[in-house]
C-alpha cells in the first residue's frame, strides 16, 4: 500500500512526469523505497482513476507528449490520513542472514566473500548518505519542519547503514580466517 503514497508525497514536493517519478526515485525515495519504472506508471493509472492525481494540462498540446501530474485535494485527504494511521514494524527479511543461518548445517565455504561484498556495499551507501547529509543539511543552519523530517529520513538511513557496517565487521572478525 505505500506505493501510492510514496508517488504522492514526490508529487506534492514537485509536480512530474512519470519518467521524472521514475528519476526522482532513484535519487532520494528508492533510498527506502524503492519502485520499478512499470509500477510507477501503473500506481500512477490507478491513482488518477480514483481521483488522487490529475494531469496537468500540456501548455501546447502535442502528441506523444508526455504528461506531469499534481495531486488534487483526494490525494492529500488519502496522504494525511495515511500518515496518521498507526502501523506496526515489519519484520526484517535479510537473505543474506538466512544464507549464514543455512551455512551453520551445511558448511561456510563462500560465506566470507559474500560478507566482504556486503560490508563494500553498506560503506559505498554509507559515504554516499554522508556526503548526501554534509551537501544538504549543514550543521549550522536552522531548518524548518521539512527539512528536519528529510533529515530525520537521511539519518535513519545513516544509521542503519552504519549498523550494517558494523555488524559484518564484527561477523568477519568473528569468522577470523576461514
Amino acid at each position: 500500500m505505500s506505493l501510492p503514497h510514496a508517488i504522492l508525497t514526490a508529487l506534492l514536493e514537485k509536480p512530474s512526469s512519470g519518467l521524472e517519478l521514475t528519476r526522482r526515485f532513484d535519487k532520494s525515495i528508492g533510498y527506502f523505497w524503492s519502485a520499478t519504472h512499470q509500477q510507477i506508471y501503473r500506481e500512477l493509472g490507478k491513482l488518477e482513476q480514483a481521483g488522487h492525481i490529475r494531469a496537468l494540462p500540456a501548455p501546447v498540446p502535442a502528441r506523444g507528449q508526455k504528461k506531469e501530474y499534481e495531486v488534487l485535494p483526494a490525494g492529500l485527504v488519502e496522504l494525511t490520513t495515511w500518515v496518521a494511521r498507526s502501523e506496526d514494524p515489519k519484520p526484517l527479511r535479510s537473505s543474506l542472514l538466512l544464507r549464514m543461518r543455512a551455512a551453520a548445517m551445511v558448511g561456510s565455504t563462500g560465506l566470507r566473500a559474500e560478507l566482504e561484498r556486503h560490508l563494500a556495499l553498506h560503506q559505498a551507501q554509507l559515504d554516499e548518505y554522508l556526503v548526501i547529509e554534509a551537501r544538504d543539511f549543514p550543521a549550522a543552519r536552522p531548518r524548518p519542519e521539512p527539512d528536519r523530517l528529510r533529515h530525520l529520513v537521511l539519518r535513519g538511513g545513516i544509521d542503519l547503514e552504519r549498523f550494517w557496517v558494523e555488524w559484518l565487521t564484527h561477523a568477519l572478525a568473528e569468522l577470523g580466517g576461514e
